[in-house]
Order: structure tokens, then C-alpha cells, then sequence
């Protein structure tokens, strides 16, 4: 990196990574393909011409990253201003793809470049909240902007929470930069464009038919901007990703209240936002003993993934969703360990799971060491990378803490499955019976009736949870009750899903129509 690089805001982009010596990157050189990518992105804005902006943003960036700037950052903000009339809000977007590249791209990054990109959001977005922003981007551009705001939170969080090795420069910069990434400013900023946006309010009005936000997918076709709608409805989506990162599951499902996630909407328009947004509603309410609504999204994501990641190959984001796909089938396997709900899982999804984790969901039946030894190994793998919002208290001797949130979830979660170790036996026998005394089943169970009424309170108590609308809910595939003594059990009906068969025979009927009529007679 050359010494003598002086951009106006005083701060210098970071080392480049990998190959090649310091001053082989010259920030204030533009190559003639990127004067020609900033020219024609910029006239695409200002045109509103959002196909073209979305061939730029996920084709031409991409293959120029990979081409000239494999472990180099991008040219300067400054550099390339020139090419854009020196405009305002084009430079804002444009570094923020200069520093999500750099994100990807580059390390280390210091304290130093990450307070760098949380001031060009802060800029970014008091422009679109307290400005007029003239303009349409296309969804992916608006949701991965609301996707590496969060991812960069987190990152600097798990950074900051690093302190054993750091140098004293280090942490000189975190003292000074004690600002930058402040749990409530990142708060603030996406209930601001919630609340700004007013887009809770206008998916209220599309129930009643007097909004079409959904139907267009959230584009304005009357001349106007899309930017803040489509960013306040993704910043639902990111603040329900924050709290589960805190540990705050209630309210990180409400925060998603306003999206009906029961039908089609914008957020299932990206696959990235799609994927997101299940993953961590499932995962909040699996925290919160609400296994069925767990499993039924978990089961209804995985069947997407399994019938459209073919179309996604060629995705920045492919590897993601692979990850995310992983991640949420080891979710499924302890909600099913959890509580057994096969009757929502659908025939595709069922043999893929049972294809990944059917000898450890056998071991978790079982509830002994082994059992929990496998709880704790696939939580540990699919659940988020919990953070601690606080800053560090920079004293000697310093420790490492990025793993404290992580733990104190995993003891939390793990307790609550030590609870339910005995639930498992319970469950076993009461579906071999419509009715039995209590007397003899604490025989079988080898314990006192005292006891056993203590544990069947106790499964009742963990097989119903508080739904989203504050109702008591069951969610338990049968149900019991007991009287003058004995136990009867009430095995619940399963609702025969016709629609299922006939959706699956039909695409059945229609494979086989094209390849019939690929047949070329004679």
C-alpha cells in the first residue's frame, strides 16, 4: 500500500491480501473496464433501469472481482468519481460494494477499515431515511445490503471478542473506534427503516386489497422509488437474524410478524433472504419449544432447496445455501428427536434426512450420554454464531470471549433436552396404549407413582408452548388424560394431504410428456 495515498475522509483501504508486494495496489489507478462498468452502472441508476442494474451488480461485478481484483480492493471511491459526476449517493453504493469486497476478498481487516464501512452505512442509510432517494435497485442488491450490514455487525462483535493475541495497535484502534458498530445504533438504524418505510403497514393494507407491494414485488411502477419498502422489509428480516445472534428469540419473531410467511412474498423473491429468513425462524422457535412450527417451515424450505438449487449453481451465493441446506436438516433431526412430527415431513425431505443423521436421531431416542453427546454436536454445527453485544473491558490479562454467548445457548439448550430425558420412555409406552393404569405403567417404568405423575405433568408441560398469537398450543403427535387413575390416550388424526399426491403425480405426468415428446417418430 503506498504511504503517499490521502483520501478526503483520511482513512486508507486495507493491506491487500495474498500474493504480490504492498505498493502493487494503487488505489487512485482505474483500469478502463471498471471507468466503463461505473459509467454504465451509473446511467442504469439514473434510468431506474433495474434489469440492467441487476446484470451489472450480479454478473459484471462478480466476473471483474474474479478477473482484476482477486486480493486487491477495488479502485477508490475518489478514483472513480470522476466517471459518475462526483455524485453523492452513487459513491455511498458504490462503497459499499467496495467494502463488501474487501469483506469477502481481503484479511485481516483492522478495527480501522470496519469503522470505515459502518460510517458508510451510517451515510448510506440517513440518506435514504432523511433524504430523497430517486431511484429503483434491484431486491438482491437491497437484501444483500441488509445482509452484510448484520454479517458485519457480527463480524466485528466475534473480532472485538478476540483479545489474547491482539497487538497493542490493535487494541489501541478498538479503544478509539469504541463506536463503530454499537449494538443500538445497528438497532436504530434497521427499526428506523421499519418505521420509516411504514412497510408494516402497508402488508396490513395488502390484506384488504388497497396495497400491491407483493404483487409487484415491491418495484414502484409509477415513477417512484423502491429502495426504502424494500429495505424496510428486509430490515424485519435482519433484526429477527440479530436476536437470535443476542439469544432474544420472542422478540426476533415478532420483529417478523408483519411477513405472512404462509404465502408467497418478496422475501421469497432471493434466495439468500428465502433461506435466511426460515433458517432463523426456525431456529427461534425451536428455542422456544414450538417444534411444530419449527418443523413444518424447516420441511417446506428443504423441499424448495431440493427441488430449485439446480438453478443456483452459478450463485455467489451457491455455497451458502449448500451451508444453510446442512445446517437446517440438523435442525429438523433434533426437532423430530425432539418431539416426533413424521406426519409433517414430506417423502423427499424424510429420505434425505434420514440419508444424513438417521444412526445419530436412533442415538437421540435414547437419552443417555451418547445421546446428548449427539444433541450437543448437531447444534453446535447448525446453530447461528451467537454474539456478545458489549465491548470488551480492555484490562490486562486478556481473554477470549467470542465463544461465551455460544455456550451459555448450547448449556441452556442442552438442559432443556436433559429435562426430557425421560420423556422419551413415557412416549413409548403410551403410544402402545389406548388406555393404562397408572399403577402399572410406573411398574414398567420401575419407578413409584409419585413419580411418574411428576413426569407425565412434565410432558405435558414441555409438549405445549405459547404460539405467536399468545394461545397454548399442543404439540405433541397424541395427547392423554387422566382419570380416577388410569391414563387414556387420545391419538391425534392425521390430516391426508390428497393435494401432495396429486401435485407429485402430475409433475410425474408432465416429465414424462417431454420426454415423449423428444421421441422423434419415424
Amino acid at each position: 500500500m503506498a504511504s503517499a495515498y490521502d483520501r478526503e475522509d483520511g482513512l486508507a483501504p486495507p493491506q491487500p491480501h495474498g500474493g504480490g508486494p504492498a505498493d502493487a495496489y494503487d488505489p487512485n489507478y482505474v483500469p478502463d473496464s471498471v471507468k466503463t462498468f461505473v459509467v454504465h452502472l451509473y446511467r442504469h441508476i439514473r434510468d431506474k433501469n433495474v434489469y440492467e442494474i441487476h446484470q451489472m451488480y450480479e454478473g459484471g461485478f462478480q466476473r471483474l472481482s474474479d478477473r482484476l481484483f482477486r486480493d486487491t480492493p477495488w479502485p477508490s471511491a475518489e478514483a472513480v468519481a470522476p466517471y459518475c459526476d462526483g455524485d453523492h449517493v452513487f459513491l455511498l453504493l458504490y462503497r459499499e460494494l467496495w467494502y463488501r469486497h474487501a469483506y469477502a476478498r481481503l484479511s485481516p481487516l483492522t478495527a480501522s477499515h470496519r469503522s470505515e464501512s459502518w460510517n458508510n452505512y451510517c451515510d448510506l442509510f440517513s440518506v435514504v431515511l432523511h433524504g430523497v432517494v430517486n431511484m429503483q435497485l434491484p431486491n438482491q442488491w437491497l437484501w444483500d445490503m441488509v445482509d452484510e450490514f448484520v454479517y458485519q455487525f457480527q463480524s466485528f462483535c466475534q473480532y472485538r471478542a478476540k483479545l489474547k493475541n491482539k497487538t497493542e495497535d490493535e487494541l489501541q484502534q478498538l479503544k478509539q473506534f469504541d463506536k463503530a458498530w454499537n449494538v443500538y445504533g445497528v438497532l436504530n438504524y434497521l427499526q428506523a427503516l421499519v418505521e420509516k418505510s411504514m412497510i408494516a403497514q402497508i402488508l396490513e393494507r395488502e390484506k384488504e386489497g388497497l396495497e400491491s407491494f407483493t404483487a409487484t414485488d415491491g418495484y414502484d411502477y409509477q415513477g417512484g422509488s423502491n429502495v426504502l419498502k424494500v429495505l424496510g422489509y428486509y430490515s424485519m428480516i435482519g433484526l429477527l437474524r440479530i436476536h437470535c445472534l443476542l439469544g432474544d428469540y420472542h422478540t426476533g419473531l415478532k420483529c417478523l410478524a408483519p411477513i405472512n410467511l404462509n404465502q408467497q412474498g418478496v422475501y421469497t423473491i432471493v434466495i439468500g433472504s428465502h433461506i435466511s429468513t426460515i433458517y432463523h425462524y426456525g431456529f427461534a422457535n425451536l428455542m422456544m419449544r414450538r417444534y411444530v412450527d419449527a418443523t413444518k417451515e424447516f420441511n417446506k424450505i428443504l423441499l424448495y432447496i431440493i427441488k430449485y438449487k439446480q438453478y443456483h449453481q452459478k450463485s455467489p451465493q451457491y455455497d451458502q445455501i449448500l451451508k444453510k441446506n446442512e445446517q437446517m436438516y440438523a435442525l429438523l433431526a433434533i426437532c423430530l428427536s425432539l418431539c416426533p412430527q413424521n406426519k409433517l415431513i414430506d417423502e423427499n425431505v424424510s429420505a434425505q434426512l434420514k440419508e444424513k443423521y438417521n444412526d445419530k436421531m436412533t442415538k437421540m431416542q435414547r437419552f443417555d450420554d451418547e445421546a446428548y453427546a449427539a444433541y450437543d454436536e448437531l447444534f453446535s454445527y447448525a446453530c447461528p454464531k451467537f454474539i456478545t453485544p458489549s465491548p470488551p473491558v480492555l484490562d490486562q490479562p486478556l481473554t477470549n470471549y467470542n465463544q461465551d454467548a455460544y455456550r451459555l445457548q448450547l448449556k441452556l439448550f442442552l438442559y432443556e433436552v436433559k429435562q426430557q430425558q425421560l420423556l422419551s420412555g413415557i412416549r413409548s409406552y403410551l403410544k402402545l396404549y389406548s388406555a393404562i393404569t397408572i399403577t402399572k405403567l410406573a411398574q414398567y417404568m420401575e419407578m413409584d407413582e409419585a413419580t411418574l405423575r411428576s413426569i407425565l405433568m412434565t410432558y405435558k408441560h414441555k409438549m405445549h408452548a405459547v404460539d405467536s398469537n399468545g394461545k397454548i398450543v399442543s404439540s405433541a403427535d397424541f395427547d392423554f388424560y387422566i382419570n380416577e387413575d388410569v391414563i387414556h390416550v387420545v391419538e391425534s388424526k392425521s390430516t391426508k394431504r390428497h393435494g401432495d399426491y396429486f401435485l407429485r403425480q402430475i409433475l410425474k405426468f408432465e416429465e414424462t410428456i417431454a420426454e415423449l415428446d423428444k421421441v422423434q417418430l419415424d
